[in-house]
């Protein structure tokens, strides 16, 4: 199964732990494009450490002030067009957290 999740907080939802899928992505919307660039005493987030691949909302990154060059290289940068291709061409199961 190939599965995508969407975070929208910037707390790590516990769940994800738990899920598993032959190809997993995590979908930074909302506050979660946070994850994508914030450090906490030096470090990124933890989220950033689990096997998937990332994306972060273009949209929401400029609504919060945030440039993409601050981005976390693991963390492909996408606009709504392309979110739309990653949920229809990239994943068969979809989830919010």
């Amino acid at each position: 199964m190939k599965l995508a999740v969407f975070v929208h907080e910037y707390r790590e939802p516990e769940i994800l732990d738990r899920l598993k899928a032959e190809k997993f992505g995590i979908i930074l919307v909302q506050n979660g494009v946070y994850h994508a660039t914030l450090k906490k005493n030096g470090q990124t987030s933890p989220l950033l450490s689990k096997e998937a691949e990332f994306y972060a909302l273009s949209e929401d990154l400029a609504s919060r002030g945030l440039s993409d060059d601050k981005v976390d290289p693991k963390v492909k940068v996408v606009n709504y067009e392309g979110l739309v291709d990653l949920i229809f061409n990239d994943y068969e199961k979809i989830l919010w957290l």
